[in-house]
């Protein structure tokens, strides 16, 4: 399923206070970025996410938060992304999902 204009309008004002952003539909969902850096997803399967890399995964392990993964055909193991799923507190309160999106950015 693609992703709705309402879900990307949500996702452009829920991070707007990180600054300009750039959009690109790709992965079955919207890429946000930051100065050409991709900070953040959102999928119509899985809701917003955010990037982790570095020890900001550890951060993002350590609020309880999960993390994407998939099924591969042929593969016993799921497949993990590195995206977390936001919590439904920053889906609320947009300092929150700015915040987070912030340290994204720092580690990225």
């Amino acid at each position: 399923m693609s992703i709705t204009a309402e879900e990307i309008e949500f996702a452009k004002e829920l991070f707007s206070g990180v600054g300009p952003l750039t959009t690109r539909k790709m992965m079955g969902g919207l890429c946000l970025y930051s100065e050409g850096t991709i900070f953040a997803i959102v999928h119509s399967d899985f809701g917003v996410m955010i990037k982790g890399a570095g020890d900001f995964q550890n951060e993002l392990n350590d609020l309880g938060l999960t993390r994407w993964t998939y099924q591969r055909d042929g593969k016993d193991k799921p497949t993990s992304m590195p995206y977390w799923k936001l919590p439904d507190s920053a889906l609320d309160d947009p300092d929150e999902a700015c915040a987070l999106a912030r340290r994204a950015l720092a580690h990225l």
